[in-house]
Formats: structure tokens, C-alpha cells, sequence
């Protein structure tokens, strides 16, 4: 019984920590630079001009698709989720 105890407690504590990762911020702007940097070669290797700054735009779209929107939250808590 208590290996079993053991057990969820190492499981969860598993768990708690890639939820912790999945909501930091440093994942968010780890994937946000490397986005920016991946289109940015991407769009050279096309030959589209200005492709650091055209990079900006998936970039930005990725990083303000992880913010919470916390209005946006409860409105759907309240109205939709209904649990």
C-alpha cells in the first residue's frame, strides 16, 4: 500500500511540473524566438524581403495566442463551461 502512495506522489509530482512548464513564460518565449528565427530563415530561403521583420508576425500571433485573457475566461467559465 504505501509503494502504491509512493508512487502517485512521484506521479503527481511528475504532473505538477510539466503543468508548471506547459504554463511558464520561459516555454512560451522559447517557442516564440524559435518560430521567429525558423520563418525568418524560411522566408531568406524564398527570398521575400525583409524577412526579420515579416518573421515578427507569426511570432507575435504565436506569443499572444498563449495569454490567458483572463475577461475572456470568465465569460466562458460562467456561460459555456457550466460544470
Amino acid at each position: 500500500m504505501k509503494k502504491e502512495i509512493d508512487f502517485i506522489k512521484e506521479r503527481n509530482k511528475r504532473v505538477e511540473a510539466d503543468k508548471a512548464w506547459e504554463l511558464s513564460k520561459t516555454r512560451r518565449v522559447s517557442i516564440a524566438v524559435m518560430t521567429y528565427f525558423i520563418v525568418a530563415i524560411f522566408l531568406i530561403m524564398i527570398g521575400i524581403p525583409k524577412p526579420w521583420f515579416n518573421a515578427l508576425i507569426p511570432s507575435i500571433g504565436f506569443f499572444l495566442s498563449t495569454l490567458t485573457l483572463p475577461f475572456l475566461k470568465r465569460f466562458w467559465l460562467k456561460k459555456v463551461y457550466r460544470n
